[in-house]
C-alpha cells in the first residue's frame, strides 16, 4: 500500500470500489418489525450513513429459528428480502455501498425466541450468562450438539441466505465468524469439544466456517465476500488456547480464497484475553485486512498509511454520528452515543442523532 493512502483515499475490496476507507461495522440494533422484517427505520438509519466507504449491515439471521436477540432482521423469507430491498435502494440512492452480514446465533439462541426449539452448537456447552427474552432475562440454555445432518442444513441455509441477499440487491456479503456465535463456536477450542472431523485440531474446528464461506463464494464470487473473526473476544463465554496461532493458520487458508476482505476484531470486549492478532494476520495474509475495535481517527490513519490495514471499521462512533466521515474530515467533535437506547424500539437513539449541518 502506498504511504499516500489514508482513511479518506479510495480503496478496492475485491471488485468493490470504495470512496473512502472508513467502514461502518455491523451493529445489532433490534429495530426490525414483525417476523424479523427490516422496515423504514432501518432504511433511514443506513441511508443516513451512506458516506461510509462501505456499510456492513447488522448480523442477519441466515435461516429460521436462529434468533439470538429480540427483533434482529432475517434474510430467509420473501418479506425480509423485500424489506432489505428498501434498505439497499435507500443506501444506493444516497451514494453508498452496503454488504449484509450473514449469521447464525448458535448457542446464543434461546428456545423462547425460537418457537421452543433447543439451540444448536458444536458441543453441549451453555453460555454462562443471561439473555433478554420477551419474558425478561433468562439463563442461556444448554445447546444440542450438532449432528452431521445439522451441519449440512446450516451450510445449505447460509447458501440460500447468500442467494436471498443477492436478490435484495446488496453489494456483497460478510460471513459472521465472530463473537461466540455458531461459526466462531466451532472455530475456538473453549466451545468445541467434538471428536469428529469438525473438532480437535484447528483444521477441523475451522472446517464449518470455511465450508460456509465456500458456498457463499459460489453464489457471489469471492471478490464480493468478506469474513469477520474475533480470536480474542471473550463475549458469549468464549476463549481460545492459541488465538494468535489459529489466526496465522486461518490467514493461510483465506489467502487462496481471494476474498474481498478479512474483518478482524483485534481485542476482547471483556479485557481478559490479550495478544496482537493484527500482526499475526499480517504475517501471512495477502488480502485486504480490515481492523476493528477501539480505533480513533489518528490510530486508524496511521495503520492504513503504514499498510497494516486496508481500512478500519468503526462501530459505536457510527451509532451517534451518521456523518462520521464528515466529522473526521473536519476535525469536528463527535456526538456521544447513549447506550440505554442501543436496543430499544423506535427512532430514539437510532435516527435522531444530529449532523453537523443540523
Amino acid at each position: 500500500m502506498s504511504s499516500e493512502s489514508n482513511l479518506f483515499s479510495p480503496a478496492t475490496l475485491g471488485s468493490v470500489e470504495l470512496k473512502n476507507r472508513i467502514l461502518m461495522a455491523p451493529l445489532t440494533r433490534a429495530r426490525s418489525e414483525a417476523e424479523h422484517v427490516p422496515g423504514e427505520l432501518i432504511a433511514q438509519h443506513y441511508a443516513d450513513r451512506a458516506s461510509a466507504g462501505l456499510i456492513i449491515a447488522e448480523a442477519t439471521m441466515a435461516m429460521e429459528n436462529c434468533c439470538a436477540f429480540i427483533n434482529e432482521p432475517g434474510i430467509y423469507s420473501q418479506a425480509q428480502i423485500e424489506g432489505w430491498k428498501k434498505v439497499t435502494d435507500a443506501v444506493h440512492q444516497a451514494g453508498g455501498k452496503i454488504f449484509l452480514q450473514l449469521w447464525h446465533g448458535g448457542r446464543a439462541c434461546h428456545p423462547d425466541l425460537n418457537n421452543s426449539i433447543q439451540p444448536i452448537a458444536p458441543s453441549a456447552i451453555a453460555i454462562e450468562d443471561e439473555v433478554y427474552t420477551r419474558e425478561g432475562k433468562k439463563p442461556y440454555t444448554v445447546p444440542r450438539a450438532m449432528t452431521l445432518e445439522d451441519i449440512s442444513d446450516v451450510i445449505a441455509g447460509f447458501k440460500q441466505a447468500a442467494i436471498n441477499a443477492k436478490e435484495a440487491a446488496f453489494d456483497g456479503v460478510e460471513v459472521h465468524g465472530a463473537n461466540g456465535y455458531l461459526l466462531d463456536s466451532f472455530l475456538r477450542d473453549s466451545s468445541n469439544k467434538r471428536q469428529d472431523n469438525y473438532g480437535g485440531n484447528v483444521e477441523n474446528r475451522a472446517r464449518l466456517l470455511l465450508e460456509v464461506l465456500d458456498v457463499v463464494c459460489d453464489v457471489w464470487g469471492s471478490d464480493k465476500v468478506g469474513i469477520r473473526t474475533s480470536p480474542l473476544n471473550g463475549f458469549n463465554s468464549m476463549s481460545d488456547s492459541d488465538p494468535e496461532g489459529h489466526t496465522r493458520w486461518l490467514a493461510k487458508q483465506l489467502n487462496g480464497r481471494n476474498l474481498a476482505y478479512w474483518h478482524l476484531m483485534r481485542s476482547d470486549f471483556l479485557g481478559q484475553q490479550t495478544g496482537d492478532v493484527i500482526a499475526a494476520a499480517n504475517e501471512f495474509y495477502k488480502g485486504n485486512l480490515i481492523g476493528n475495535m477501539g480505533y480513533n481517527l489518528e490510530e486508524a490513519n496511521r495503520s492504513v498509511s503504514a499498510g497494516d490495514l486496508t481500512a478500519v471499521a468503526f462501530g459505536v462512533p457510527f451509532i451517534a454520528n451518521p456523518d462520521l466521515v464528515e466529522r473526521f474530515q473536519n476535525g469536528a467533535a463527535l456526538n456521544e452515543a447513549n447506550p440505554t437506547t442501543f436496543y430499544t424500539r423506535g427512532p430514539e437513539g437510532y435516527n435522531d442523532y444530529p449532523t453537523l449541518s443540523a
